[in-house]
């Protein structure tokens, strides 16, 4: 029993720090396809909401849209991790993203006593977007500009409707799909769309929950991780070549929340059992931390 009271203690100066404030938590893909894992995840979502922490939720969804275009008989195509969506893959978008997914995570929400509201980019002015210009390098050293379709990157961030959801009560769950000036909506990267989002609301913390343990000086050793990263440090990571491929946009996204004002940003492996509650809650914490620094 006394084990039990030291655990509940050792989270008290942590609920503390954080009650009343703002932590936005990115769920990617791998973590939506396993109904157990997310069901424990949502779980944590509503604890941390009931001990004052103001929590909003950004889903992507990768996974089960590729999933659904293959079943359909579009195969999936990407350029530099990026997808390329033509009109038939953004009404898949709208379906899955916006319509299967935001509503299984707002129901799990609901089912463990939260008050979960799903919304996409697209309501109350959120996200305005605009088409992103993609640049890439060819094999011999030329750059040259290529047309993704309708993928966007956030023009600006209108974040009063979250306010007001979070004021009612609410855990806002936010689909990562935006608006171009002339009304079109267009499919913006999960990770970039939270770091926004919580640059924009002044956030605490940004988490991103990953199907990796955070960022290793070897991708295939889990021994090599890194606990806490600078932001100069992570830059000269990239820059290295040690953080690389599907890497690069998650300590991006953290980078550019950190420059926005975000105390600190967390690359977690949303897997793992209560990994919401052993980040925020306890001493020690896991996956990789990337602050500021001097």
């Amino acid at each position: 029993m006394q084990d039990r009271a030291s655990v509940l203690l050792e989270a008290l100066p942590y609920i503390q720090r954080f009650h009343g404030k703002i932590i936005v938590i990115k769920i990617g893909g791998s973590v939506l396809g396993g109904e157990k894992m997310l069901d424990t995840l949502l779980q944590d979502v509503v604890l941390l909401n009931l001990f004052g922490m103001k929590i909003v939720v950004v889903h992507g969804g990768g996974p089960e849209i590729s999933e659904e275009m293959r079943k359909l008989g579009i195969k999936p195509k990407f350029i530099e991790g990026l997808r390329v969506t033509d009109e038939r893959t953004m009404e898949i978008l709208h379906e899955q993203l916006a319509g299967k997914i935001n509503k299984q995570i707002v129901l799990g929400i609901n089912h463990h006593g939260g008050k979960a509201f799903g919304i996409s980019g697209m309501d109350g002015n959120l996200i305005r977007a605009r088409k992103l210009i993609h640049k890439m390098t060819t094999s011999k050293g030329k750059e040259v500009e290529v047309d993704l379709g309708l993928v966007g990157e956030v023009e600006k961030i209108d974040p009063t409707i979250i306010h007001n959801l979070i004021k009612g009560g609410c855990i806002p769950v936010i689909t990562p799909i935006g608006v171009d000036a002339e009304g079109h909506s267009l499919n913006i990267n999960a990770d970039i769309t939270a770091a926004e989002l919580a640059g924009a609301m002044h956030a605490k913390k940004l988490i991103l929950l990953t199907d990796v343990v955070g960022v290793m000086r070897d991708p295939n050793d889990e021994k090599t991780l890194i606990s806490v990263l600078t932001v100069d440090e992570a830059r000269k990571l990239i820059q290295d070549g040690v953080i690389k491929k599907g890497m690069i946009p998650k300590v991006d996204a953290c980078l550019k929340a950190i420059q926005s004002g975000v105390e600190r940003c967390h690359i977690l492996k949303g897997t793992m059992p209560h990994v919401l509650l052993l980040e925020i809650l306890t001493e020690s914490g896991i996956g990789t931390m990337i602050e500021r620094g001097q």
